[in-house]
This record gives structure tokens, C-alpha cells and sequence, in this order.
């Protein structure tokens, strides 16, 4: 008798020696018992990972004989079976076309094949399996019946039905009809601007895709303020969500009633490569929006962004947004004032669009504020001028903020005396002049991908690394030679620093992405600390920018650490300006000043960056990248798209699933090490078995043994844990960590991790984590080191 208590093992065992078994050839006592008690459903234990997907899954996944009268199915005849089968092959077609770019003629090419496999092919298989059928039985039929039979249900296979000669799925032509009925695809509509010069944009009516997604019962589980309004919490500040700060909660229409929460986002992109002979020949102007009712686990998910509009860039400055966004603004109008049914709901619900996310350049257009941010006036915020910020900080009060009653004088005075601007104003604003609770100085939050990540970040790191090399501290070779070394882990390694370009002291910058110059702020205590003095005033400069960064990318406020970052904002400007008396304080500088006000006004703010926007630029481009046509750009891309996201809606799992693990490995628990099956027992003392993974993916964050989280505080800083194993219980996942103790090093900006004397272990679930994301470890001078990633409140 084969025995094994890894789950590897008897997977290949099963593989190798009984194929054909499934789920109802194990006995019933090992159902009830080995499968039960493991916490882990006996389906899973037959398939290479383990997906718990409490959202849904697709329908129809498995469409294995045993399956064939599962409820699932819902099968009521037979030709309600060949649909299930036919839609089942369209979703996968449909995928490849839309969801992987496969192309229609390698699909055609593909449904031939599988035609000629299944359909001819596979008669004489069919025979031989049929004719061996029949003699095993001592049944005499005639060897020409046998042969039709065999021949009738090849041609007959519901799959094959739907591809194969006249199938509704056999032609690209047949394929789109298809999807278009079944799928409930929204088309996009194209709006001609010039007839004679063929300028035209296309737009997607967002009425009829918020119908659409509300008519899916998982965005309706999911979504905030629709059901019921949203209870604001008063009894402790907390800034969690745009839900919770002062633009929302002061706004009685936004508050008292459920309503649907829209987000717009505006920005240019390039299909070509930028720097190739098409720049600026196909650069287009997208403009997306998202359900701002989801949570936040949905948000960073590219299928619950949608598209509202693609223009090219050109015609948004012939035109203007007035003419260009005028669909748009006329459905948003209808949503304000009549509001749209929710069939689910049964009732009328009114929507609204709480903020626009763009970078500064758009914002600034689309607002009608100036352009030009080395003029006069350059904030959207408040009133500064360009020569006052250099010597008087925002929170002085040297500056008025902008308000909705100002903003309003301003445009009037333009209008009065016919000036090109005014205090920075330029003109009106399209939809804060249609849209009766949108306003300019409410709705337009700053981007820190563009402020920080993009803008401070690179000039500063250029400049404190000039200054460092400058006093032989270090060279350039030294840093590039230790960012190669460096032995980055799991996530650091996914965006790692690049290496310095020999011309960064000239260009004034890095250069780099978001993601490599955040990296590179993280790590640069780790690369080069051991060579830099303690007491040196550059470094100094570097250590506060981190220490900003980490708070504003915190995934929650209070009262205290927006105070302490309106603090480290005033100290690093100080720090800044007497390192580098003769540089001047850059809009972006001022721009950080506001943070503070902001994060009050919209919540964290990392919750409304561009980055997770800016990701959707990414579908159009491999799509012109794998079609290479460039005709009718606009319109193909808003159709490839549209059925896209039919897709995504028909599966209506638009969030990854919550938990996802990989080699599952199911033990006794008498097994494992003493202490740890000891901490098991005092938490689960019913436990017999325990399913084990090395692999988990929960709530988007991955984590793997070896990786260190936080949970708890002690005299005001974070206590840290390292994963020692992962037990997958019914859906959820438990993490055996053992205690590590941690001094801060300021130096660092880094914790020393030190392994205590006496061994702790313990049963932690990811939501007593004080901070869900995982850090790596690091041996650096025969310490090791973790530098965080975001500021973690004790």
C-alpha cells in the first residue's frame, strides 16, 4: 500500500498510476475524515493550486464526466447543455482574443485544427472505443452502424458544434456577433468633431456600463453607500478612505443619501514609442472612471477601471474639453439630477463625481487654471506666488487657500475686464460649470507619483549623491557596484533601483520610474550608510525624504501622523535649504506643503495616485503592438477594450480571489516540530492535520516563509515576527511566526532584528497584523536590517 504525508508525493503518485480516478473513487471515510479535518475541500487536493475564490468563480469551469449532473450547470435538457458548453468555449475565445491579444487568424487557424482533431481525426478512436464497448457487453451490431455512430458523435460534440463548419463561432465576423449578444457588449460611439478633416473621438456612454455593473450582484456585495448610506465614525478620527475625510463628510448631499461615487481620471499617453519618428502623432487623451463605492482591496485592479472617452491629444487642444467632454458631462448631468435604476436594488440611485485624479499638467488643464508652472501663479491650492514660496511656508498662513467663492471672483474678473488670467485662473471648468456639487478646489487631489516619485525624489537623490561623492565619501562605481550586489528579496526585486547613468550630475536627476526611484530612496541607507558619517547634513536631507515617503504612502491617517508629517515637511524644507542654499523650492516642493490639508480633505492619499490609472495606458498599447494597424486607432482600441471588459463582467470577479495558495502540503500534526505543533494545539486543539504552504497570496499581498511582518507594539515602535509557516484553514489563512526583538537605528531608517534568547511562537491571522505588507530581511555589516516601506502606526 502506498503512504505519504506530502501532498506533492501523492500527487504524482495519483498522476502516474491512477489517471482516470476522481473524487468519488476515494473511499467515504477518507471523505469524511482526512478531507474534513484539513480544512481544505477534497476538490482541492485534486488540482495543482488552491484558489479560494469567495467572490465566484467563472461558470462552468470544470467540465469533467463527473460533473456533468452538477448543479452548477443547471441543466434542465439537453439543449440547455450544448448552450452551457457553447458559451463556455465563446468565454475562452473570447479571452484569447481580448484578454491575450491572440490574434483572429492564429484563433481561426487554431478552431480549424481542433476541428479536423475532434471532428475527423478522432473517429477511428471513437470506433475502436465504441466497437470494444459493445463486444465487452456480448452486443452484435453491424460494423457500418458502429462506424456512423463513431462518425455522428464526433461531428455531433457540442464543442465542435460551436466552431467547426457553420458553428456561431467558426469566423471572426460570427465570433464578435456572438460576443456582442451574449456578452452584453457596450459599444463605443464615435462623435464627429470635423467632417471634412475626419476628426472624430469615440466615447462610451457611462450610463449604460454602470448598468451593466450594477446589474452584478458582486459589485453590489462589495459597494459602500449604496445599500444603505455610509456610517461616519466619530468617536475616532481616522482617515482610512475618501469616505472619511472633510470633502465628503461636509458635503450633506454626499453623506445623508446612498448614491453612486464616481471617479474620473485624465491623462495623455503615446501608442508609438515617444521618442521614435511617430512622436506625438498617435497621442491620445484617455479618459477613464472607477466606482468609487468599492473598497480598497478593488481599487488597484485594472478591471474595475473603466473607459469613458479616447481622444487624441491634438483634438483636446483645437477643441477644447467643453466640445470633447460633452457626452460625458451630459450623462454625468442625467446621473446628478435624475439618477439611474438599479433593477437589484429596486430602486432610483443618484451619482455624483467626488474627485478627478490627474497629474498636475492635466489637472491644471482641465480646471483651467494656467499651465505654465514657472509663472506667477502656479498652485491650484492656494494663492502663493512663485518668489514667496522660496522664503514662507503654507502652513504660515502667508497664503489664502482657494475656495469655491474665490475661485468663482476670480472668474468674474476675468470675464469683467477681459484678461487672459487671473491670479492663476484661466478659465471655467467644464464640469464644476454643469455639475451642481463638483467644484475646482474641492475635487482635483495632488498626485504623489508625480510630486514625489517623479519630481522631488530624482532631483534630490541627484542632488544629495553629487554632494556625497563631491566629499570622496563614496564614487559612482562604489553605489552602481553595490546596487548589482545587493542581494534584493521577493518584491524588492520586482523594482529594484537602476543603475545611476554617468550623466545624472549634469541632467540634474536620476532619471528612473516611480517605482525604481522609491526603491532606490528605501535602499540607499542599506547600499551606502556604512560610508557616510553619522552627522552629516546631506544625509540628512535623504533621511527626512524617506521618512515623508513612508508617511504619505501609509494606508491610513489619525490626527497624530498627519501632525508629524506637517512636521518632517517643515524640518526637511530647513534641512534643504541650508544644504543647498542656491536651490530654489520647486513647485513640487510647495505642492508637498499641501499634503497635510489634503489628506484631511480626501483621505490617504496614496488612494488617489495616478499610478494604478496610468497601468490601463498599458492595454492599448499591446494592442496596437500586436494588431499594428493604424487605422481607425481610436476605434479599434475603444472596441478591443469594450470587450474586454464584457469579459471581465460576464466572469463578474472583478477582485482576485482573497486567498491563493500554491503546493499545498497536508500533515499530521505530530509531525512537525514540537513547539510549533505545541502553538498550533493552543489555538486549534481540535487540529489533527494541518495544511501547510510555502506560496500565499492573500488580499494581494504575497507572503512566503522567511518573510518578516508586524504585529503589535512595544514603548511606541512596531514589534516584528518572522514567518516560520502558513496553515491554510477554511478559507483563511494563519501564519506560525516566531518573536524577533528590533532596535531602531536612525542612521538606517532601518530596524536591527535580533533573535531573543528564549524562542516565542504564535498563531497570528493577517488581520491582527498592524501592517499587512511584508518586509525582507537584509545582512548588512553583520546586522540585519528591515527598512520599511510605509509608515506603521504603533
Amino acid at each position: 500500500m502506498y503512504s505519504t504525508n506530502i501532498y506533492g508525493s501523492f500527487r504524482t503518485h495519483r498522476s502516474r498510476n491512477h489517471k482516470d480516478c476522481s473524487v468519488n473513487d476515494l473511499k467515504h471515510e477518507i471523505l469524511e475524515t482526512q478531507a474534513s479535518s484539513s480544512g481544505v475541500s477534497v476538490e482541492s487536493h485534486f488540482s495543482d493550486s488552491i484558489r479560494i475564490d469567495s467572490a465566484g468563480t467563472e461558470p462552468f469551469d470544470d467540465l469533467g464526466v463527473e460533473d456533468l449532473g452538477d448543479s452548477s450547470f443547471e441543466v434542465q435538457d439537453l439543449n440547455h447543455l450544448s448552450h452551457n458548453v457553447e458559451l463556455k468555449v465563446a468565454s475562452l475565445l473570447l479571452k484569447l482574443e481580448h484578454i491575450y491579444l491572440v490574434s483572429t487568424v492564429a484563433v481561426d487557424e487554431l478552431l480549424l485544427e481542433f476541428d479536423y482533431l475532434i471532428g475527423t481525426a478522432s473517429v477511428p478512436l471513437f470506433h475502436q472505443t465504441i466497437a470494444q464497448h459493445l463486444q465487452n457487453g456480448n452486443c452484435q451490431v453491424d460494423e457500418t452502424v458502429v462506424q456512423d455512430l463513431a462518425s455522428t458523435l464526433c461531428k455531433s460534440n457540442p464543442v465542435t458544434a460551436s466552431f467547426g463548419g457553420c458553428g456561431p463561432l467558426s469566423t471572426a465576423w460570427k465570433r464578435n456577433k456572438y460576443y456582442k449578444k451574449h456578452f452584453k457588449v457596450i459599444e463605443s460611439i464615435e462623435f464627429v468633431l470635423d467632417p471634412q478633416n475626419k476628426k472624430s473621438f469615440q466615447y462610451i456612454s457611462i450610463l449604460q456600463s454602470l448598468q451593466q455593473i450594477l446589474s452584478c450582484q458582486f459589485f453590489l456585495d462589495k459597494a459602500i453607500n449604496l445599500k444603505s448610506p455610509h456610517h461616519i465614525q466619530t468617536d475616532k478620527i481616522q482617515y482610512k478612505s475618501f469616505y472619511d475625510g472633510s470633502n465628503y463628510k461636509e458635503n450633506l448631499h454626499f453623506s445623508k443619501e446612498c448614491a453612486i461615487s464616481l471617479v474620473l481620471y485624465v491623462d495623455d499617453f503615446e501608442i508609438c514609442n515617444p521618442l521614435g519618428t511617430s512622436r506625438k502623432k498617435h497621442k491620445i487623451c484617455g479618459v477613464y472612471w472607477a466606482l468609487g463605492n468599492l473598497p480598497a482591496s478593488c481599487h488597484s485592479s485594472l478591471s474595475n477601471i473603466y473607459l469613458a472617452a479616447l481622444i487624441y491629444s491634438e483634438d483636446v487642444k483645437c477643441y477644447g474639453f467643453d466640445t470633447v467632454l460633452k457626452p460625458l458631462v451630459d450623462d454625468l448631468v442625467t446621473l446628478e439630477q435624475q439618477g439611474l435604476f438599479v433593477a437589484k436594488l429596486g430602486k432610483t440611485v443618484k451619482g455624483f463625481v467626488h474627485y478627478v485624479v490627474a497629474d498636475n499638467l492635466g489637472a491644471h488643464s482641465l480646471t483651467g487654471f494656467v499651465e505654465n508652472f514657472s509663472g506667477k501663479y502656479f498652485c491650484r491650492f492656494c494663492t502663493a506666488e512663485n518668489v514667496d514660496v522660496q522664503t514662507k511656508e503654507f502652513k504660515s498662513g502667508a497664503f489664502y487657500v482657494r475656495t469655491k467663492d474665490i475661485h468663482t471672483a476670480h472668474l468674474e474678473t476675468i470675464k469683467e475686464n477681459s484678461l487672459v488670467s487671473h491670479f492663476g485662473v484661466k478659465t471655467k471648468c467644464v464640469l464644476s460649470e454643469n455639475l451642481s456639487y463638483f467644484s475646482v478646489t474641492e475635487s482635483f487631489p495632488s498626485d504623489i507619483a508625480h510630486d514625489l516619485f517623479e519630481g522631488i525624489i530624482p532631483v534630490e537623490i541627484a542632488l544629495c549623491l553629487d554632494a556625497l561623492i563631491s566629499k570622496k565619501y563614496f564614487t559612482l562605481t562604489n553605489l552602481n557596484e553595490s546596487i548589482i550586489a545587493f542581494p534584493f528579496k521577493w518584491t524588492d526585486k520586482t523594482n529594484r533601483p537602476h543603475l545611476l547613468p554617468l550623466t545624472y550630475s549634469i541632467k540634474r536627476t536620476i532619471g528612473g520610474n516611480a517605482h525604481e526611484n522609491w526603491s532606490l530612496l528605501r535602499f540607499l541607507p542599506l547600499l551606502i550608510g556604512a560610508r557616510v558619517p553619522s552627522n552629516e547634513p546631506v544625509w540628512q536631507v535623504l533621511c527626512d525624504l524617506k521618512d515623508i515617503v513612508e508617511l504619505v504612502v501609509a494606508p491610513f491617517h489619525t490626527e497624530d501622523s498627519i501632525s508629524y508629517l506637517n512636521f518632517k515637511i517643515s524640518e526637511h524644507r530647513a534641512v534643504f535649504q541650508e544644504v543647498f542654499p542656491h536651490e530654489r523650492i520647486r513647485p513640487k516642493h510647495h505642492y508637498l506643503e499641501h499634503y497635510p490639508q489634503l489628506i484631511r480633505q480626501f483621505g490617504p492619499l496614496v488612494a488617489l495616485w495616478t499610478m494604478r490609472f496610468e497601468a490601463k495606458h498599458s492595454f492599448f498599447k499591446r494592442v496596437i503592438r500586436h494588431t499594428n494597424c493604424y487605422k481607425n486607432v481610436l476605434h479599434s482600441l475603444a472596441q478591443r477594450h469594450q470587450f474586454q471588459t464584457a469579459y471581465n463582467l460576464h466572469m463578474c470577479g472583478s477582485s482576485n480571489p482573497s486567498l491563493e495558495v500554491t503546493n499545498v502540503s497536508t500533515l499530521p500534526l505530530d509531525v512537525l516540530n514540537e513547539d510549533i505543533a505545541l502553538a498550533v494545539k493552543q489555538k486549534h486543539p481540535h487540529m489533527d492535520t494541518v495544511n501547510l504552504a510555502k506560496n500565499v497570496s492573500y488580499n494581494g499581498f504575497n507572503y512566503r516563509i522567511g518573510m518578516v511582518v508586524a504585529h503589535g507594539s512595544l514603548a511606541g515602535l512596531p514589534e516584528f515576527w518572522e514567518i516560520v509557516h502558513m496553515i491554510v484553514l477554511q478559507e483563511t489563512l494563519i501564519f506560525i511566526v516566531k518573536k524577533l526583538d528590533a532596535w531602531y537605528l536612525e542612521h538606517y531608517r532601518a530596524y536591527d532584528l535580533v533573535l531573543p534568547t528564549t524562542r516565542e511562537l504564535k498563531l497570528v491571522g493577517p488581520h491582527e497584523l498592524t501592517d499587512p505588507y511584508p518586509l525582507a530581511h537584509y545582512m548588512i555589516g553583520g546586522r540585519r536590517l528591515i527598512s520599511l516601506k510605509r509608515y506603521i502606526h504603533s
